[in-house]
């Protein structure tokens, strides 16, 4: 019973950090220009905010650089050594 759901909480942790890598590149593919505001890509960055945000929001007050924004790294980072202590 326990292996369900650590297999569950593994795939979310995946998928987490999946959305957060989505996320990124959504985000400097907006800021570069290379996609336009109109796009249906904004539709999905919507979504990945919607998912990536409540895990960002609270790192991002202590993971900033001048501009530089490490807090999807750090979060990447958690998820991942999460994932690696609870599946042994």
């Amino acid at each position: 019973m326990i292996e369900i759901f650590i297999a569950l909480f593994d795939s979310l942790i995946f998928f987490l950090t999946l959305a957060i890598f989505a996320r990124v590149i959504v985000d400097w593919l907006l800021v570069a220009g290379i996609v336009k505001y109109e796009n249906v890509i904004v539709t999905i960055h919507q979504s990945l905010l919607v998912v990536t945000e409540p895990i960002l929001y609270p790192i991002r007050k202590y993971a900033r650089i001048g501009m530089i924004d490490l807090s999807p790294m750090v979060a990447i980072i958690v998820l991942s050594t999460l994932g690696r202590v609870l599946t042994g």
